[in-house]
Parts: structure tokens; C-alpha cells; sequence
């Protein structure tokens, strides 16, 4: 009996292990190539024999990358506070209030996720250049807000169903107004579907590019993402550059996750004992 608990954690780390290396792979070659000569990409080992920092200089001059750094967190932070507002305000509404068609506008705003990005780009172009909003950030963060705002809605109704209905009860005789039971008694519970909200939002809108190529035609406007694309050439690409700007693209994202680890974990594991 003793033995049967090292024998598991031995089995999972087995088991585990070549997955690990299978999922780090990319982000350490990723990381060597950006400190290699250009001319061992392809023919020289794997560790390079030499090290070099010149790709790093040449990523952030040759495609301005603290402009278009600075775009992608301004656009990437508007987009996750806009979600969040509307998703944790919705979600609140969805799961513990009640009004009429309640659930059938539920459905129509989940029918939404139904259509893929893709095949609304057209369309949206064409109603952002009516508005007047075409090659605008304000447009591109009104797509990635209306866009976005469905799925945490969804997210966020979950975990606030998990929250017992007899605190709300409660504040409701005490006194408290509707918005003020959900600041001060439910939005202080729902931290780890808040935390979930974040990462997702915050990694999709920081690694989005199709729609931001799409909808902004002014290079001094557009996020990091689409920049980077542009170190790739058609004939050849400056492989050590473009490695060196996706491994500083990187950087806000392992940040954010590291921040909010404990709470998104603890979220997906609400939504484990939920179900």
C-alpha cells in the first residue's frame, strides 16, 4: 500500500515527461535561434557553438518595436477590460436575475460563436468603413469587444452559478442595491472566473492577426503581431530577427499567466467539482 502512490507519480511522470519535452521544443528552439548567426540556422547543432545577442538589436530597430509593442498592450488591455465589464455584468444578469425571454436571448447571443471569425470579415469591413471607423483602432477594439463578449459572458455565468443564491437573499434585506450586491458580495467570489476571463481574452487578443491585418491599413497602427509577420520574406527570411521578436512577444504573456496562475487553476477546478 505504501508503494502504490510512488508507483503512480513514477507512472505519470513517465507517462508525462516526452509530452513535456514535446510542448517545450518549439519555445527552446524558438529561443536558440534568436541567439544564433544567421548563417547556422539550418546546418549547424542544435546548441549553438556561439551566442549572439545582434537579433535582438535588429528586431527592435528594424520594425519599431516599442511603437508597435505599446499598441498591441494598449489594444490587448482596452480589449480585456471592455470583455470583462460586459461579460461579468451580463454573466451577474443571466444567472441570478430575472427578466423576460431570459433565456432565449441567452441563446442568441451564444449562437453567435457558431460563425467563425473568417467568415464575418467582409461583412464587418464593410460595416466599419460605412461607420467611418475602417483603419481605426477604435474600430478594431469595437470588433475584438462584440466579438469576444459572448464566450466569457458564457464563462462567467458558469461560475456565477456556483455562487449559493442566499447571499444575495441576504444583501437584498440588508438593504443593498442590485449593483451594489454585485460589487461588494459577487465580484469578489468570482476572482477565479475573472482570472480564467483574463488569460483566455488577453491571449487571443495579444496573438490576433488576421482581423488587425484586415481592418488597419496604417502601419504606425497596427499591433505586434501582423509587424512580425513582416520580417518574413518571400524569397528569404531573417530567421535570428524574427525569432528575437516572437520571444519578446512572449514576454507580456508568460507574465500575465504567472500573475494569475493560482486563481486560474483554482477556477478550473471549480469548474471540475461544478460539473
Amino acid at each position: 500500500m505504501t508503494r502504490r502512490p510512488w508507483l503512480g507519480r513514477s507512472f505519470a511522470t513517465f507517462v508525462l515527461a516526452p509530452f513535456c519535452v514535446l510542448m517545450a521544443f518549439p519555445f527552446v528552439w524558438m529561443l536558440l535561434t534568436s541567439l544564433r548567426e544567421q548563417n547556422t540556422i539550418f546546418n549547424g547543432p542544435f546548441l549553438p557553438r556561439s551566442f549572439t545577442g545582434a537579433a535582438y538589436q535588429e528586431a527592435w530597430t528594424s520594425i519599431e518595436f516599442p511603437l508597435h509593442f505599446w499598441n498591441s498592450v494598449w489594444i490587448t488591455s482596452v480589449t480585456v477590460a471592455g470583455v470583462l465589464v460586459f461579460a461579468t455584468l451580463s454573466g451577474y444578469a443571466f444567472a441570478k436575475l430575472d427578466f423576460p425571454f431570459r433565456n432565449t436571448v441567452f441563446v442568441l447571443l451564444l449562437t453567435t460563436l457558431m460563425m467563425p471569425s473568417t467568415a464575418l470579415i467582409i461583412p464587418l469591413y464593410l460595416e466599419l468603413k460605412s461607420l467611418g471607423l475602417l483603419d481605426t483602432q477604435t474600430g478594431l477594439l469595437v470588433l475584438y469587444v462584440s466579438g469576444s463578449a459572448p464566450f466569457a459572458m458564457f464563462l462567467m455565468r458558469a461560475f456565477f452559478q456556483t455562487l449559493p443564491d442566499e447571499l444575495i437573499e441576504a444583501a437584498r434585506v440588508d438593504g443593498g442595491s442590485e449593483f451594489t450586491i454585485f460589487r461588494r458580495v459577487i465580484l469578489p467570489l468570482t476572482r477565479p472566473g475573472i482570472a480564467t476571463v483574463v488569460i483566455f481574452q488577453f491571449l487571443s487578443t495579444w496573438n490576433e492577426f488576421l482581423i488587425a491585418n484586415t481592418v488597419l491599413r496604417t502601419t504606425d497602427s497596427l499591433p505586434l503581431q501582423p509587424v512580425l509577420f513582416t520580417l518574413m520574406g518571400q524569397y528569404s527570411t531573417n530567421w535570428p530577427a524574427l525569432t528575437a521578436g516572437l520571444t519578446l512577444s512572449v514576454v507580456p504573456v508568460v507574465i500575465v499567466y504567472v500573475r494569475m496562475q493560482r486563481q486560474f487553476v483554482a477556477g478550473m477546478m471549480l469548474g471540475a467539482v461544478k460539473n
